[in-house]
């Protein structure tokens, strides 16, 4: 099987992993209109043997601290772009039929620095931080339903 991880906003996290090989074939940034052509070929080429994780912001239950108010207006302002990319995501899969999972996020498996995620994860190859947790989203997965 083959599992598919968004990190939604404005650098879409886009991680690939192969339930099967127990490995990543896939983690980079991209733009949303190019995650959903490289998501839809991904299906196509494996007979709808795929599965969608994607961070969906509409399930937030805190919201991280910020040091001021400017910060804060921001945070809120991107948080309404997430929440739409969360919303084509699940439109996506539904009109595409392929199967999703829309995980809220979780503290502490996010933002891990590059350092620490080669360490842990062993992927040795550049990775940003919406790549990364995009791939944490998916990591170790091993059936599809």
């Amino acid at each position: 099987m083959i599992y598919i991880g968004i990190d939604c906003g404005d650098h879409t996290g886009f991680a690939v992993w192969d339930s099967e090989a127990y490995a990543f074939t896939r983690i980079e940034t991209l733009k949303i209109w190019q995650a959903l052509a490289e998501a839809y070929k991904i299906n196509a080429a494996h007979n709808g043997k795929v599965k969608i994780v994607f961070e969906d912001a509409r399930q937030r239950k805190w919201i991280p601290k910020e040091t001021s108010e400017s910060d804060y207006r921001g945070k809120l302002m991107g948080a309404g772009s997430v929440k739409r990319d969360s919303k084509i995501w699940e439109e996506f899969c539904t009109d595409n039929h392929i199967p999703f999972e829309a995980d809220p996020p979780r503290p502490g498996l996010t933002k891990w620095n590059a350092k620490y995620w080669a360490d842990v994860i062993g992927w040795k190859g550049r990775t940003s931080e919406h790549a990364r947790d995009a791939a944490l989203l998916v990591w170790g997965r091993k059936d599809i339903r």
